[in-house]
């Protein structure tokens, strides 16, 4: 294993871990962004408030969004794996 394919395993599982928490986080930053907003108009100033929303939503996203984020991450150690193998 060469310095290329080091590279290649890197650059891979940083794109699989931008797939595999993007959704959620994606998801947990508009919440945030839109509760600001009403906070922001309304001057209720309450930290609770973006709290609960966000760890319920990051909650039924990491329930809606696991079958993919399962397959993502199997796809990639099969990959790894497999690599690894034909190293060997």
């Amino acid at each position: 294993m060469n310095e290329a394919d080091v590279l290649d395993i890197a650059r891979e599982a940083i794109i699989v871990t931008v797939k595999v928490g993007g959704p959620t986080m994606l998801l947990a930053l508009l919440i945030g962004l839109g509760i600001s907003l009403v906070q922001a108009l309304t001057q209720i100033q309450e930290m609770t408030l973006t709290f609960i929303p966000k760890v319920l939503v990051i909650f039924v996203s990491m329930l809606l969004f696991m079958p993919y984020m399962l397959s993502t991450l199997s796809d990639f150690t099969e990959r790894l794996m497999d690599r690894v193998a034909g190293a060997g």
